[in-house]
């Protein structure tokens, strides 16, 4: 069985998979981006100050109580307008470069391909995903100090206008770099699940 261009059809009903996503990482998000942008202790002149998230629990805990449960979503419209686009392009580009580098479409793509084929549908996810996670990590660290967002539309419109709009391509090197080697893995753990579930058939 190949991988007809239909077939991609099925990955682009993603609005309640992303709603459901959302729901569920948008907390658990936040309290990572806090955790890895907690540096005022080590910044500070008193050696003895102590970090305000003493760790993942207590940093949600901790945001719950100042800022509300809904402080736990800060950032979600980002989130979802992330995950949206880069989904679609990510598994669009995996089946497309599937089907150009496999000369018969009727047969599973070789190894070398599927390998390929996933570290490029990650770069592409994450290039069209980029701007958002920029967006989406300045909202959830809008809190921790100085409070300079009034919400979504407010911290593009600043970051543009004080950075230039190369801000909100902040990282994406890094996350190329870093999505080629996961989503070769990612692809040929899928390509390998589907082959034995086909064979057990």
């Amino acid at each position: 069985v190949g991988y007809p261009l239909d077939t991609v059809k099925v990955h682009f009903g993603l609005t309640p998979y992303i709603f459901v996503t959302v729901s569920v990482m948008s907390p658990a998000d936040i309290v990572k981006v806090r955790l890895q942008c907690q540096t005022e202790p080590y910044l500070g002149s008193d050696p003895k100050a102590k970090p305000k998230y003493r760790g993942p629990v207590h940093c949600l805990f901790t945001i719950a109580r100042e800022e509300g449960v809904l402080g736990l979503y800060k950032g979600a419209s980002a989130l979802a307008l992330r995950d949206g686009p880069s989904f679609a392009t990510y598994f669009l580009v995996y089946y497309t470069v599937c089907e150009w580098l496999s000369p018969d479409k009727y047969v599973q793509p070789e190894w070398k391909v599927v390998l390929f084929a996933g570290g490029l549908a990650g770069m592409c996810g994450w290039s069209i995903g980029t701007p958002m996670d920029v967006i989406k990590s300045r909202l959830q660290t809008n809190g921790m100090g100085k409070k300079h967002y009034r919400g979504f539309f407010h911290c593009i419109k600043e970051s543009v206008r004080t950075e230039g709009p190369g801000v909100l391509f902040k990282g994406l090197g890094l996350n190329c770099i870093r999505a080629f080697p996961v989503n070769m893995a990612v692809f040929a753990m899928y390509e390998l699940i589907i082959r034995f579930l086909r064979t057990e058939s």
